[in-house]
């Protein structure tokens, strides 16, 4: 096998490249961002065609071009030796006389992205890195129709955009589908401006759902539909003619498309773009827990049959705090909906309206209960710190599960800038033949909680190891903090 062809390039910014296409088209680009969804209806044969789908929903497909005044350094002006008697001549000649007295010039830079009405008194969806710091944003149709168009908001988070342009006719638009009924194998329909090739069609399959590229809300339809630079805000189309994603990325070695493009599921897109156009901002639900996934040691731990749902590492002041949610506890479910891992309570309660109380199942002390949650307001909440725990030991070291670990006191908290509250167990020096050093302990860290009660003395640990053995536990759960930083870890007893 070429082992050339499993490598991702990357770009000297980072992984993923926005997919809008510049007028002067730069050849090199190793991953291009594309949102888009994913739909699907009920199983079907290939079409003989797909003509009457493009004449059906291109009328509402729509090309982007966008203007952005960028500053370019002035070159460089004459050399003059320091202290000769010309310097202060060349100086004041220079901010006299030239370029822009030596500053920055600013000139335009234009990018073509694609977009599609969906209402007909002209709101437009595209990715936010097409428009994203634009000046001017032009919109064309395929009949020729050319109009400026407004940003009325976008998220960055999801990469959405909500465009709008005034006119006196009602305009052509498509409609959301449902991208959760979209299924591996159903056929889609890409429109778009590849390359600035405008109003261009492309058609495949669904090749895979729920991708994660980088961010906390992705629902991701992967698709072998071709999807290159300029296809970023157009649609993914069912057999229906409805929109059920966003083209924002594609997976490739050289730029253009090889059969591997997402595009931002509508379940997501439908929802943010409708909080756009009512707040021009997104309103997520806030529970207010720090979290992590529950894996097969720490079920065994706490005594948790099956390594699932999100383990909540920390609860400052917040919605949870106050419905009485703990640190130690496992959310087993969010409002009727049973959570796998992290990443589905975030997508869960992100999509969640905002001051609405719901029922959580937690999994606590060997059994479940369950809580009332209302949620607050992600995007207006702080980060608060509960409050610390007071209590105070004499130093003394201990070499336990493979730690040097010793208590916190006043001089220890100020020396390691742990704050001046802290308490808990400082971890010393790490055996790094131990299990522990393998889960990624070290010293410095600071062990908060063992079997998900506070420790405050080397005692209180050995306590709770104790107890863990006689209840027939095979580890323990330690709650760690580094820079403030909460994390469970199980770590073997026997």
């Amino acid at each position: 096998m070429n082992s050339q062809a499993l490598t991702i390039p990357r770009t000297s910014e980072g992984v993923w490249t926005p997919v809008w296409t510049p007028r002067l088209l730069v050849a090199a680009v190793a991953l291009v961002m594309c949102f888009g969804q994913a739909t699907g209806a009920l199983a079907r044969g290939a079409p003989e065609s797909f003509a009457d789908l493009a004449d059906k929903v291109s009328p509402a497909v729509v090309n982007i071009t966008t203007s952005t005044t960028v500053e370019t350094a002035a070159g460089p002006g004459p050399i003059v030796p320091e202290g000769s008697p010309f310097e202060d001549f060349f100086r004041d000649f220079m901010e006299r006389n030239g370029p822009d007295g030596g500053k920055p010039r600013p000139h335009k830079s234009s990018a073509l992205g694609s977009g599609f009405v969906i209402s007909e008194d002209g709101y437009i969806v595209t990715n936010n890195h097409v428009v994203e710091q634009a000046d001017e944003i032009s919109i064309e149709w395929k009949d020729g129709q050319t109009l400026d168009a407004k940003v009325v908001g976008t998220d960055p988070n999801t990469d959405l955009a909500l465009l709008k342009v005034e006119t006196d006719k009602p305009l052509p638009f498509v409609s959301w589908g449902n991208s959760d009924e979209a299924r591996v194998g159903d056929w889609v329909m890409a429109v778009g401006n590849p390359l600035g090739q405008g109003f261009s069609v492309s058609a495949g399959i669904i090749s895979a759902r729920g991708r994660a590229l980088s961010g906390s809300y992705d629902d991701y339809i992967q698709t072998d539909a071709a999807i290159n630079r300029g296809n970023s805000g157009g649609p993914l189309f069912n057999m229906d003619g409805e929109v059920i994603g966003v083209n924002t990325a594609i997976l490739s070695p050289n730029g253009g498309s090889i059969g591997i493009g997402f595009a931002m599921s509508s379940r997501v897109g439908d929802n943010v773009i409708h909080q756009l156009k009512e707040f021009g901002e997104t309103r997520r639900g806030w529970l207010g827990v720090r979290i992590q996934d529950v894996t097969d040691d720490v079920a065994d731990a706490i005594g948790l049959e099956e390594a699932r749902g999100a383990l909540v590492t920390d609860v400052p002041e917040g919605p949870a705090a106050e419905a009485g949610v703990k640190s130690g506890d496992v959310i087993m479910s969010f409002d009727g909906t049973d959570v796998s891992d992290t990443r589905e309570l975030v997508a869960q309660v992100g999509n969640t309206e905002i001051g609405k109380s719901v029922r959580m199942v937690l999994f606590r002390d060997g059994k479940t209960e369950t809580v009332m949650v209302t949620l607050g307001r992600r995007e207006t909440a702080e980060d608060a710190v509960p409050a610390a725990i007071n209590g105070m030991e004499e130093p003394q070291d201990a070499q336990i599960l493979g730690l040097t670990v010793t208590p916190v006191t006043a001089d220890i908290a100020e020396e390691m800038n742990l704050g001046k509250d802290s308490v808990g167990l400082l971890v010393k020096d790490v055996d790094e033949t131990s299990e522990a050093y393998d889960k990624g302990l070290r010293a410095g860290d600071v062990i908060t909680q063992a079997a998900q009660s506070e420790v405050t003395s080397i005692s209180d640990l050995e306590a709770r190891i104790d107890e863990a053995k006689e209840a027939g536990r095979k580890s323990i759960l330690l709650l760690i903090r580094r820079a403030g930083e909460p994390r469970f870890v199980a770590l073997n007893i026997n």
